[in-house]
């Protein structure tokens, strides 16, 4: 039956009560990036076949990858392989049952989030 003395209850606490934490945050990026990186195999897959369907359409999609915008939106493409590849690995040691102390969660959680910049810069520089 339904209860129709809600007015009594207290109401759950919500986003503005709760302090972000490294799990959270590490796993709501790891979402966003993981869409994002099918947006960017789009991208690539649009340029691919921009190169089969002639030399005009490939230089308009060409120019609009390597513009500035296209550039930062493939370096961003290049950072969230770089954070899925390091929260991969996390996980990966999380499935050994080590490191869900909330010290090491939130350490690790830290060091995806940093190395995959630190990553992102490395291979955008030297590759």
């Amino acid at each position: 039956m339904a209860d129709v003395n809600r007015g009594n209850r207290p109401l759950s606490p919500h986003l503005q009560v709760y302090r972000p934490q490294w799990g959270s945050v590490t796993s709501i990026f790891a979402r966003i990036t993981g869409i994002a990186l099918l947006g960017a195999a789009l991208l690539v897959i649009w340029w691919l076949l921009a190169a089969a369907s002639g030399a005009e359409y490939f230089e308009f999609v060409n120019w609009l990858l390597t513009s500035f915008v296209g550039d930062i939106v493939m370096f961003l493409a290049l950072w969230a392989v770089c954070y899925h590849f390091l929260s991969g690995l996390r996980h990966l040691y999380w499935d050994t049952g080590r490191g869900f102390e909330i010290e090491k969660a939130e350490m690790l959680g830290k060091a995806v989030v940093a190395g995959s910049v630190i990553l992102a810069i490395f291979v955008a520089i030297v590759v």
